[in-house]
């Protein structure tokens, strides 16, 4: 199959998703839940994040998907609104350095493994994280949250196909 056809059909599939009155109905009722007023903008980008269920996305990534769905928004835009709905306890965000993070919509506590590789972020299973007891905060602190990221890379390139095997594409 032609990749032209590919993204012409990844087109139609987001457009037809945003257009859909359940779609943006649902989204509209989750920002106005949460205290959001629901523009045009958010409802867009909420559709297109929350629509395919959870999901680890950077700004960079939301905005390329909002462009193919013919959604006229700025990067800074994006960024504007995933830390809007970040704020309000809608996205969960991962930074993996000073210069990278990912937004995710399983909002739950949970760990993730990075391939640095790949820079991606998958969610690490909950029975396979052992965490020991949390530090004491100094006085007048509270803990917010605690996030654990293992980075992983791969090593050699049997282990490299190995991995790729397990990851999506």
């Amino acid at each position: 199959m032609p990749a032209s056809f590919n993204r012409i059909s990844l087109e139609s599939e987001l457009l037809s998703r945003l257009r859909s009155p359940d779609v943006a109905g649902q989204m509209k009722g989750k920002l106005r839940e949460v205290g959001l007023r629901p523009t045009r903008t958010r409802v867009a980008l909420g559709s297109i994040l929350f629509g395919k269920g959870d999901r680890h996305v950077s700004a960079e990534m939301l905005f390329e998907e909002a462009c193919q769905a013919n959604v006229s928004v700025s990067l800074a835009t994006v960024y504007n609104t995933l830390h809007q709905l970040t704020e309000v306890g809608l996205l969960r965000q991962v930074a993996i350095d000073s210069s990278k993070s990912y937004f995710d919509t399983n909002n739950t506590e949970h760990e993730h493994y990075y391939v640095e590789d790949r820079h991606e972020l998958i969610d690490i299973p909950p029975a396979n994280v052992v965490l020991g007891k949390a530090p004491e905060p100094p006085e007048g602190y509270e803990i917010v949250r605690i996030d654990v990221v293992v980075r992983l890379r791969c090593v050699r390139s049997k282990t490299r196909r190995a991995l790729s095997r397990l990851l999506p594409a």
